[in-house]
């Protein structure tokens, strides 16, 4: 290393703050490197001088030594010899790549020649909706669908060669899918327009796919679907989708969970709700009485006095939690049943009700809302 002020070199102050001097060898390394500087001498012996300077003022310990000793604590032997840095292998390229990243070959085309680039189209995804009715929904369900999607072609095997030929390594990237051009001082990278990033070309494309390697077909899949899902969620069937373009990975099937709407029950979360329509004897006496469920039909006790919008909670009869043990509730909600048409001898006993006083409504006796409230409490 020659005798140089660092600090003046990279345009800092001795107190300067780590962040600072890295700020400073940044600004100079692009002003200065080769690939900016083409045939440029003076540039190039900057370029290692800024990187010297950076290699030692960014190590907190060679720092030290070179504030206390100078330029004589960066040589080989004397006091506090360095090494590394005075002509042991100093590459000011190494510190660039340090403080820019590893990518900084892609900005400036160096660092990156030989790598393979080359990649494999990916087949796409499909989307499929399966409509489900409760009594699936609350039990594990298989269903088999059918599908209209992309497949390799049996005649070339998928590769989109002509059968007894093969692919050609792309003249144009020369097999790394890349091409590299200049903007400025910058050489970039993009994908090579000839093969499309795959590193090679067909030149006798198979006649049944014209070099696609796929063709259009049909395939059944089955799809097994846990219990307890919901409208909206959706699962992922892997490698069941489109194959990709001349052997590439297959894509996936997506499906997309829909409920059908249900005659009598409704859904809310994991449990569900059954109107009950009872009679104002049942209501007033109680009863035992029957109810649907999504597994067959059970029986319920209905107290004496149950009034209409009453809540009862059926436990453990609702939807299955999905991933996970136990399920929702059915509830039952009492609706009193008022007939439209009376007999004569129905109308006279009703008459005779009316006229009792424990047939009326006591004064501050709750509501109906206050009552459906204490329902779910």
């Amino acid at each position: 290393m020659a005798d140089q002020d660092l600090y003046k070199t990279l345009g800092v102050s001795r107190d300067a703050s780590q962040a600072e001097i890295k700020k400073a060898y940044r600004k100079l390394a692009m002003q200065y490197h080769p690939d900016r500087n083409p045939d440029d001498k003076e540039a190039e012996d900057k370029f290692k001088q800024v990187g010297e300077a950076y290699s030692v003022l960014s190590d907190p310990e060679k720092r030290r030594r070179y504030d206390q000793f100078g330029s004589a604590g960066m040589r080989g032997g004397g006091t506090g010899g360095f090494g590394g840095a005075g002509g042991m292998g100093f590459d000011p390229f190494d510190i660039f790549r340090e403080v820019f990243g590893g990518g900084f070959g892609d900005i400036f085309g160096g660092g990156g020649h030989g790598r393979q680039r080359s990649t494999v189209q990916r087949g796409s995804d499909l989307q499929i909706r399966i409509k489900l009715s409760l009594e699936e929904i609350a039990q594990d369900t298989t269903k088999k669908v059918k599908l209209k999607r992309l497949i390799a072609c049996e005649t070339c095997d998928g590769s989109g060669a002509k059968p007894g030929t093969g692919k050609e390594t792309c003249p144009m990237c020369h097999g790394n899918g890349e091409v590299a051009y200049r903007q400025g001082f910058f050489t970039l990278a993009r994908t090579c327009p000839r093969c499309h990033g795959e590193g090679s070309i067909i030149s006798q494309p198979c006649s049944d796919c014209q070099g696609d390697g796929r063709v259009k077909g049909e395939s059944t899949i089955e799809v097994d679907i846990p219990h307890g899902v919901s409208q909206g969620q959706y699962l992922t069937i892997r490698n069941a989708g489109n194959v990709g373009p001349r052997g590439g990975p297959i894509g996936d099937v997506i499906v997309l969970i829909e409920e059908e709407e249900h005659s009598f029950f409704e859904r809310h979360g994991d449990d569900i709700l059954y109107d009950l329509h009872l009679s104002f004897p049942n209501a007033a006496l109680g009863a035992e009485v029957q109810v649907p469920t999504l597994n067959g039909k059970a029986k319920i006790n209905i107290p004496s006095g149950t009034q209409s919008g009453k809540i009862l909670r059926m436990r453990g009869k609702g939807i299955p939690h999905l991933n996970s043990s136990g399920s929702g509730d059915q509830l039952i909600r009492i609706q009193i049943y008022t007939p439209k048409k009376l007999s004569d001898e129905e109308r006279k006993i009703l008459q005779d009700l009316e006229q009792r006083e424990n047939m009326h409504p006591k004064r501050g006796e709750k509501g109906f809302f206050e009552r459906v409230k204490e329902a779910f409490m």
